[in-house]
């Protein structure tokens, strides 16, 4: 079994920055992938970015491209989400899941495991 928590979020005024973190523990899949994910009140949730323990790029959602950045720190077992330029629409609940197999994807349900979501608010 994993275990995925978040932490990092937090209340902001537009233009700021947050970073979140994903700390996994457990039973670590052997090839595995992070996907980021966040939901605001009354609308989906939305695949943001994703990254893959084989490296290679780290796919963006456009909404989010060149203000976010997702990195990973294997020996911490550690996922981070810098989100900058921070804008009051990436208000929501900010999830972190992973999946079996390095291939990125957008797809919640691939999503195996999941953390419990951190708030992230933005302020205009």
């Amino acid at each position: 079994q994993v275990q995925l928590v978040e932490s990092g979020g937090g209340v902001v005024h537009t233009g700021g920055s947050l970073r979140l973190s994903c700390v996994a523990s457990g039973l670590i899949l052997d090839y595995y992938a992070i996907g980021w994910f966040r939901q605001a009140p009354g609308k989906e949730r939305e695949g943001i970015a994703s990254l893959s323990m084989y490296g290679g790029d780290v796919y963006y959602k456009d909404s989010v491209k060149g203000r976010f950045t997702a990195t990973n720190d294997g020996a911490k077992r550690t996922t981070y989400l810098q989100m900058d330029i921070l804008k009051p629409e990436d208000s929501a609940v900010y999830y972190c899941a992973m999946k079996h197999g390095g291939a990125q994807s957008f797809y919640d349900g691939e999503y195996e495991y999941w953390g419990q979501g951190t708030q992230v608010t933005v302020s205009s």
